[in-house]
């Protein structure tokens, strides 16, 4: 009796998956990390944790003077978390603490709930943890997106920063500010906007507390 020869059927080779755009990552992280603040700057997905209450405090002062300057309305709205798209890499977007945008924002959506950086007359962050994106890549980034004013509250360092001018890879000008100090904004705003130092400054400070 002879046997019949058994065949082996290989199993196609199955392909590889297909790897996650940046944005598809990113778009993952915030479903993952309900809180966090995740953005794309100069190719690289960077994570921020949630903000600490100082932080939010701050952003509360804040919010203050340009709203008592008529800027929350009208023309132009003040928001916190709007995406902004950078023309710095195909996939980049950054998301300031806060903003003064032209009202007709909506007009100008890009991608990825993100909008066109010529609605934003000012950006502003207050610093974290990795600080060094607020004052030196968010810097590059704004500055090439042409954003007229960056407003950072730098906590590390306990001083304000304006930056005015954008230029290529930054701004013309760059003026800090010390505890003490009125700054008035430009004009370019749409109204006239006077920022007490030494308030912001106390209001983003962390208290220790005492044992």
């Amino acid at each position: 009796m002879t046997a019949a020869p058994v065949e082996h059927t290989c199993p196609e080779p199955q392909s590889a998956p297909r790897p996650l755009t940046l944005l598809e990552q990113a778009d993952k992280l915030t479903d993952q990390l309900p809180g966090y603040r995740v953005e794309i700057l100069g190719g690289v997905l960077t994570v921020t944790p949630p903000p600490d209450g100082a932080h939010a405090r701050a952003l509360s002062r804040l919010r203050r003077p340009f709203a008592g300057a008529g800027l929350d309305g009208g023309e132009t709205e003040l928001l916190e978390g709007v995406g902004l798209w950078l023309p710095d890499g195909p996939e980049d977007f950054a998301v300031p603490d806060l903003c003064v945008i032209d009202a007709d924002f909506e007009d100008h959506l890009v991608d990825h709930n993100c909008y066109d950086p010529v609605s934003f007359r000012l950006v502003l962050e207050v610093t974290s943890g990795n600080y060094h994106n607020d004052l030196q890549t968010k810097v590059v980034a704004y500055g090439n997106a042409k954003v007229p004013v960056y407003v950072i509250v730098d906590r590390k360092h306990n001083r304000l920063h304006v930056l005015t001018e954008p230029i290529e890879n930054g701004y013309g000008s760059h003026r800090l500010h010390a505890p003490g100090q009125q700054v008035t904004l430009p004009e370019s705003l749409g109204a006239e906007v006077t920022l007490d130092v030494t308030e912001v400054l106390s209001a983003a400070a962390t208290v220790t507390p005492q044992h």
